[in-house]
């Protein structure tokens, strides 16, 4: 296993390319055309990239502690995976053949719902690494109240 983990260096792909498509999505209600059209290429590509991150971190799940790390690393993972369930089926509802199709009330909560797994999912992750210490070379001990012991 190598020192420094691969998923937190490719988790940066799908959240951006998916928060982004959401953007593009919800712009294109002012913008038009211009807007939505971004979203199917952005979608497509935070998905693809999305699978390779989830198999990073089923593979780096070992260097979880566990207990109530390993509690929000399944939250983490179950939030990023219903995300990554929202935000293909988005896909799949907007194409006609390969042609992308105006974003309508419920791909627009599709987007939606899925921005908010992937908040909540991405914030989990974030906890995982700088409260739990998950992914570290160096294992870290908590005290009761959370803080780092010496």
């Amino acid at each position: 296993m190598s020192r420094h983990p691969l998923h937190p260096a490719l988790v940066h792909f799908p959240v951006a390319c998916w928060s982004l498509a959401v953007a593009a999505d919800f712009a294109g209600i002012w913008l038009g055309e211009m807007a939505w059209r971004w979203s199917g290429g952005l979608l497509a590509v935070g998905c693809g990239m999305a699978l390779v991150a989830m198999c990073a971190g089923l593979l780096e799940l070992v260097r979880v502690p566990e207990g109530e790390a390993m509690r929000v690393a399944y939250w983490h993972m179950g939030l990023m995976l219903t995300a990554c369930t929202l935000f293909g089926a988005r896909l799949l509802l907007r194409l006609d053949g390969l042609q992308p199709l105006v974003p309508d009330v419920v791909s627009l909560l599709f987007d939606a719902a899925g921005f908010v797994c992937l908040a909540i999912g991405g914030w989990l992750g974030g906890q995982l690494v700088y409260r739990y210490g998950a992914g570290s070379t160096r294992s870290l001990s908590r005290s009761v109240d959370g803080s780092a012991a010496p």
